[in-house]
């Protein structure tokens, strides 16, 4: 889905708006619960591993996806990723396929069951963890440090899909970013359960070598944690002398990528972007365009996958 968040969400604490929406929230909220607790969940042979999130876009799932499989294939265990599919997210399909094997159908129980057929061991749900029709083995609750719950209320008068409470409910949370306020997430995460696992993420640039620190650069993105990107570049050394944000999961138009072409032109600095941005730009004038690739370092690498092969939530 792509989304442009309403401004207000960010907010430290709820404003106006978020009030005036709060009897639409409860109503979703009941909806969510009746759905939860009546819905049936099917077990299925395959270990399922689901990385997902309760505050909506820019939580590093599918980076932390793509980590969690290169693990396991070193480890010599077949993994694969599964994906809902999301004509709007066919960026991230692309960047899945381009890293393992990916089963996408319009329910996630089919395509568990192709991975199934084909001998998978581990199955990675990139998103999933409000589809309470396949009970995981592992759920991972994805956070990013910047971003962090907003203002947080529920959907729509905030960004999140769950109540931070319902945190009670799960065994492990995955905290992305470059390590701001990691320290007051942490403290308010053991607040509401305080034998949940945190484990911590940071991005780190892979191709640095291939650009020119001394030059100046306008980065775009159309995800959802643009801030955590613009300051992954930065802390490494990159002069950004403007950043553009889009809505995440953004389709670009010729005429976003003129723009943005036409001021790179007047402020003389190159143009760099994200990975999964430059797989949605197809052939629009992008030979001007170079995009930064990344990797989500596992502070607690062994903690975690030892938790995904042995561990049952």
């Amino acid at each position: 889905m792509s989304l442009k968040k309403p401004k207000f969400w960010d907010y430290k604490r709820p404003n106006i708006y978020s009030y005036v929406l709060w009897p639409l929230t409860i109503i979703i909220q009941i909806i969510n619960l009746i759905r939860a607790r009546f819905k049936k969940q099917k077990k299925f042979n395959i270990r399922s591993v689901c990385v997902g999130n309760i505050y909506i876009g820019g939580t590093g799932k599918t980076s932390l996806s793509i980590k969690i499989n290169e693990i396991l294939s070193k480890k010599k265990i077949r993994s694969c990723f599964i994906k809902k599919s999301y004509i709007s997210q066919i960026d991230e399909q692309k960047l899945l396929a381009s890293r393992g094997k990916l089963f996408s159908a319009k329910k996630r129980s089919e395509a568990l069951i192709e991975a199934e057929k084909d001998n998978y061991q581990i199955a990675i749900f990139d998103d999933g963890l409000q589809d309470y029709s396949i009970k995981y083995d592992v759920s991972l609750v994805c956070f990013n440090n910047l971003n962090w719950i907003g203002n947080g209320m529920t959907i729509p008068s905030g960004p999140l899909r769950e109540s931070l409470n319902n945190l009670k409910n799960y065994n492990h949370v995955f905290l992305n970013g470059n390590s701001e306020n990691l320290s007051n997430v942490t403290s308010a995460i053991l607040n509401v359960n305080p034998t949940i696992n945190i484990h911590i993420g940071k991005y780190i640039p892979l191709n640095l070598k291939d650009f020119n620190l001394n030059d100046n650069y306008l980065a775009f993105s159309g995800i959802g944690n643009h801030e955590t990107f613009i300051s992954m570049i930065k802390d490494n050394g990159m002069n950004v002398v403007k950043d553009i944000k889009f809505s995440d999961h953004y389709n670009f138009k010729i005429k976003d990528i003129n723009k943005i072409l036409d001021l790179s032109k007047q402020l003389n600095c190159k143009i760099i972007t994200t990975e999964k941005d430059y797989l949605r730009l197809e052939n629009d004038n992008i030979d001007q365009i170079r995009y930064i690739k990344t990797e989500l370092h596992i502070v607690d690498e062994d903690k975690l996958i030892n938790a995904i092969i042995q561990s049952n939530d």
